[in-house]
């Protein structure tokens, strides 16, 4: 499965991570970097119990990156 992050600063300098394949994979980072790592670890929480349900099989994950490249 690729995942892809896409990323968006706010007016208040805050910065938001968004999976789009993931409904609500979404989170908010003072850094790019911040938001980034927040929500990886809250796809990889998805997936888990996704797979813990049986609602998936196990499969590699991908994830990229997407508008602005982290420092």
């Amino acid at each position: 499965m690729n995942l892809h992050v896409e990323y968006e600063q706010e007016e208040d300098g805050r910065w938001i991570a968004e999976i789009p394949e993931l409904p609500g994979a979404l989170c908010y980072g003072a850094s790019q970097v911040e938001a980034a790592t927040r929500v990886e670890a809250l796809a990889l929480r998805v997936l888990a119990e996704r797979r813990d349900k049986g609602e998936i099989a196990a499969f590699p994950i991908n994830l990229e990156t997407a508008g602005n490249a982290l420092a």
